[in-house]
């Protein structure tokens, strides 16, 4: 199982949720739950990294803004090697910065995230 798909599986199962893959030029995926009722739209990072060792935590700004467009809570999820950390994009705080021709955000550790350990 791919590192998306492990990320995922595990953050939809903490509530009974379900999924749906969105098309290459969308964002991740589409999140429902148990009643299959939308509840949020999710971006999926992979770092391969322990959780520990991940932060900054960074995600491409573009990808960041398309979530947010969505506007029904944009979450993202960052698969690391031993587990995913995961937060709504409206509680959290990065910094930007311009690398190899793309914006990206960075994200600091901070007590909004939330984990999951495999």
């Amino acid at each position: 199982m791919n590192a998306e798909k492990k990320a995922i599986e595990a953050f939809v199962s903490r509530f009974k949720g379900t999924y749906k893959k969105l098309g290459p030029s969308d964002i991740d995926y589409r999140v429902y739950d148990e009643g299959g009722e939308l509840i949020a739209y999710v971006e999926v990072g992979v770092i391969k990294k322990k959780m520990v060792d991940a932060y900054p935590l960074p995600m491409m700004a573009r990808k960041v803004v398309k979530l947010c467009d969505k506007r029904l809570n944009p979450t993202i999820i960052w698969s690391c090697l031993d587990g995913i950390i995961y937060g709504k994009v409206y509680d959290l705080s990065g910094a930007t910065s311009l690398g190899d021709g793309e914006v990206m955000m960075y994200y600091k550790n901070s007590k909004q995230f939330k984990y999951i350990r495999f």
